[in-house]
């Protein structure tokens, strides 16, 4: 017969174990092109972007009403940025237009047009602004 000690104890290390299993295959130093990067080409599209964006998008909604307001957005958007991103005045931003300040931004992360972002381009300002959408 099986004790209620040793099913436990049992219980217990299954736990550990799982505790310290990676939460995502990306580690948590790893840079934005490693954990954005699907196509594992070095860079970023506004696709893979706007996918992460979407799923960021996803966890701020906190009240779950399908957009984001001043509270949820804090600490990504300035108060000036989201009236200017919220064309209909609303105080909110739905997925369309939170996806077009993504895409504003990545466009400013991308001098040279060529439709993707590398390292250096991840690590200016304007990166760093598209990153606080993303992360």
């Amino acid at each position: 017969m099986i004790s209620r000690r040793s099913i436990v104890l049992t219980l217990a290390i299954a736990t550990l174990s799982v505790a310290s299993l990676p939460v995502s295959a990306a580690p948590r130093n790893a840079s934005p092109v490693q954990m954005f990067d699907t196509d594992n080409d070095g860079t970023l599209d506004l696709a893979e972007v706007k996918k992460a964006a979407s799923a960021l998008l996803t966890k701020l909604d906190r009240d779950h009403d399908g957009t984001l307001d001043k509270r949820e957005l804090a600490g990504r958007l300035s108060a000036r940025e989201l009236a200017a991103a919220d064309p209909d005045h609303d105080g909110t931003l739905t997925a369309d237009e939170y996806l077009a300040v993504v895409e504003q931004r990545f466009n400013a992360a991308n001098p040279d047009k060529d439709g993707t972002l590398d390292a250096k381009e991840l690590n200016t300002a304007a990166g760093r602004a598209l990153l606080r959408l993303m992360r």
